[in-house]
C-alpha cells in the first residue's frame, strides 16, 4: 500500500512527507502510522443461548498487534455476500453474508468480527441461532454443537451505516469510505469487518462471491471475475463477482460509484477489468493500458502471476491518498502513476499470494513491494535502485526513517511508517549487492513459488537467501532490519 500525493511524490500509508531530505529525481518518501481502535457498540438477540456440548472457539488469534482480531474454532472456506448499497445521503448497507466453514474443534460457540453494523438474524445450517454483538465481536451460539471436522453454514442478516474504524484519518482511512457518488473500501489492516462479518485474521483466507444491488446508473465492483449485471427491478441493478483465489480479509474489495467498466486481457490470457470514475478517465487512461506490461514485468522478476484476474479500481476521492493491493484489482483513490501501480502489483506476489504470519512481519509485504517499485523505476529510466538507496542514506540520523528497525515495528501505528517501506527496501538492496543479481532474482522467484498461498516469516526469508546464495546474509539483515538507529556504513 502507498499514499500518493502528486505525480512525482509518494508516501507510505498513514504517512506524512519525509521532508526535503528525500530522495532522487524529484521523488519524496514518508509516512507515520496511526493506531487502530475498535468501535464500541452492543446489540443482543432477545433469546438466551441454548446450552450445548463442546467448547467455545477463541475470540482472538493473538496477533502481536491485534490480539482480539480473528477467531478460533473453525476454518472459513467461502463467503457469499448478497448486499444492497444505497448511497443517497449517508450510505446504507444491508444484506446477508453466508459463511461456509469447517469446525476445527467440537464447537459450542464461535465468533465473527463486525464493526458498526447491526445484526438482525443469524442462522446456522438453516436453524436460527442466538447471538450477542458487543464492540466488534459477534458471538454466535448454535442450537446444536458442531462436531470437529463438520462443515456448516452461517447466514447473517445485517445492515446499517458503515464507516471507517476509529483512529482512521480522512487521508488514511481503514474501512468503508463514503465518496460523493458511493463508497470504496480501504481494508488494511482491519477494515474488512466494516462491511461484512468476517474471521478477520491473516490466518483464515477464503474464496468469495459478491452480489451487490445498487441504484441504476451506479456500478458495484469487487475482486475476481465479473459475472455480469442484471436488473433487480425498481430502478436497481445487481452486479455479480466471483473470486476463486484464496483471499485474506484485508485484500477484499468493494467500490460503488459511477464507474465505467473496461475489459481486456494480458498476453497470457488473464482477464482484465478496470472500473474507472469518469473524472479520472483521462488521467488514468495511459497507465491502465500498461497493466499487461506491469503483469509481464512482475512475472519476469517474481514468477508466474499468482492471480486469475487483473485490473484496477480507480475512484475519485481527492482527500484520500491511499492505494491498496486488493487482490487482482488494486484500488486507487485517484489515477495512479506507474510507480504506484508497480508497487501494488508487486503485492500480488508479496502479500496477496505469500501471506504474513503476523502483522509484526509487515516488512515481508512492504519492504519487498517497495524494492520492486525501485526496480521498476530503474527499468523505466528514472532513478536507479542505487540512487534510491543513496538518497535515503543521506537522511540524518534523527530522521523518522531510522526511528525503529523494520523487522521490529513497536506499535500498530508503526506498521506503515517509513522504516518498514524504505529502510526495508534498503536491506534488500544490500543483500542484492552481497549475493549478486543472479542469486537475488532466484531468491525472489523461489520465495514466491515455495510460499504461494502459504504463511511466511522473515526468518524463513533470511534462511532462503543464505541457502540459495551460499553466503552469510544474516549479518546484513541484522544491521538493516533488526538494529536500532542509522547504520554506520552505507
Amino acid at each position: 500500500m502507498l499514499i500518493q500525493r502528486s505525480r512525482h511524490k509518494y508516501r507510505t500509508k498513514h504517512g506524512r512527507a519525509l521532508k526535503a531530505a528525500a530522495v532522487v529525481a524529484g521523488l519524496a518518501v514518508g509516512g507515520a502510522g496511526v493506531g487502530v481502535a475498535m468501535a464500541s457498540t452492543s446489540t443482543d438477540s432477545p433469546a438466551a443461548a441454548v446450552p450445548v456440548k463442546g467448547t467455545p472457539g477463541a475470540d482472538g488469534v493473538k496477533d502481536s498487534f491485534f490480539p482480539k482480531a480473528g477467531n478460533g474454532g473453525y476454518d472459513a472456506l467461502h463467503y457469499a455476500l448478497d448486499l444492497a448499497v444505497e448511497p443517497k445521503g449517508k450510505t446504507v448497507l444491508s444484506g446477508t453474508s453466508t459463511m461456509t466453514a469447517k469446525a476445527t474443534q467440537d464447537l459450542s460457540r464461535f465468533n465473527l468480527d463486525l464493526s458498526r453494523l447491526t445484526v438482525k438474524k443469524v442462522m446456522v445450517d438453516g436453524t436460527e441461532a442466538t447471538f450477542r454483538h458487543k464492540g466488534t465481536e459477534l458471538e454466535i451460539t448454535p442450537v446444536n454443537c458442531i462436531a470437529k471436522g463438520e462443515r456448516f453454514k452461517v447466514a447473517i442478516t445485517y445492515g446499517g451505516r458503515p464507516g471507517v474504524l476509529p483512529d482512521s484519518t480522512e487521508e488514511s482511512p481503514d474501512g468503508w469510505v463514503t465518496t460523493d457518488d458511493g463508497a470504496m473500501v480501504m481494508g488494511e489492516p482491519l477494515g474488512a469487518m466494516t462491511w461484512y462479518p468476517v474471521n478477520n485474521t491473516l490466518h483464515d483466507p477464503a474464496t468469495y462471491e459478491v452480489a451487490v444491488t445498487v441504484p441504476s446508473g451506479l456500478t458495484a465492483v469487487s475482486n475476481g471475475r465479473y459475472l455480469g449485471k442484471k436488473s433487480a427491478g425498481a430502478g436497481k441493478d445487481t452486479f455479480r463477482w466471483n473470486n476463486d483465489n484464496q483471499i485474506v480479509p484485508y485484500q477484499t474489495a468493494l467500490a460503488v460509484g459511477k464507474f465505467t467498466l473496461q475489459t481486456g486481457k494480458t498476453e497470457s490470457g488473464v482477464p482484465i477489468v478496470n472500473a474507472v470514475d469518469p473524472r479520472q478517465r483521462t488521467a488514468s487512461r495511459d497507465i491502465l493500458r500498461r497493466i499487461p506490461e506491469v503483469v509481464e514485468w512482475g512475472e519476469k522478476l517474481f514468477g508466474a502471476y499468482p492471480v486469475d484476474t487483473a485490473g484496477a479500481i480507480v475512484d475519485h476521492a481527492p482527500k484520500v491518498g491511499l492505494a491498496l493491493e486488493t487482490i487482482g484489482r488494486p484500488t486507487y483513490a485517484k489515477a495512479p502513476v506507474s510507480t504506484v501501480m508497480a508497487h501494488e502489483y508487486a503485492h500480488q506476489w508479496f502479500g496477496d499470494s505469500v501471506w504474513l504470519s503476523d502483522w509484526s512481519q509487515i516488512w515481508l509485504n512492504e519492504g519487498l513491494a517497495t524494492y520492486a517499485m525501485w526496480m521498476w523505476d530503474e527499468e523505466e529510466g528514472r532513478a536507479t535502485t542505487q540512487q534510491w538507496f543513496d538518497g535515503l542514506y543521506r537522511l540524518p540520523a534523527d530522521n523518522e526513517l531510522w526511528a525503529f528497525p523494520p523487522a521490529k515495528p513497536g506499535k500498530p501505528k508503526d506498521l506503515f511508517a517509513p522504516p518498514v517501506y524504505y529502510r526495508g527496501a534498503m536491506a534488500l538492496h544490500k543483500v542484492r549487492q552481497a549475493v549478486g543479481d543472479k542469486a537475488f532474482l532466484k531468491i525472489l522467484k523461489t520465495w514466491t513459488a515455495e510460499h504461494k498461498h502459504r504463511h511466511a516469516t522473515i526468518e524463513e526469508f533470511i534462511a532462503l537467501t543464505e541457502k540459495i546464495s551460499g553466503k552469510e546474509t544474516r549479518k546484513i539483515f541484522n544491521v538493516w532490519l533488526h538494529s536500532k538507529g542509522k547504520p554506520a556504513h552505507p
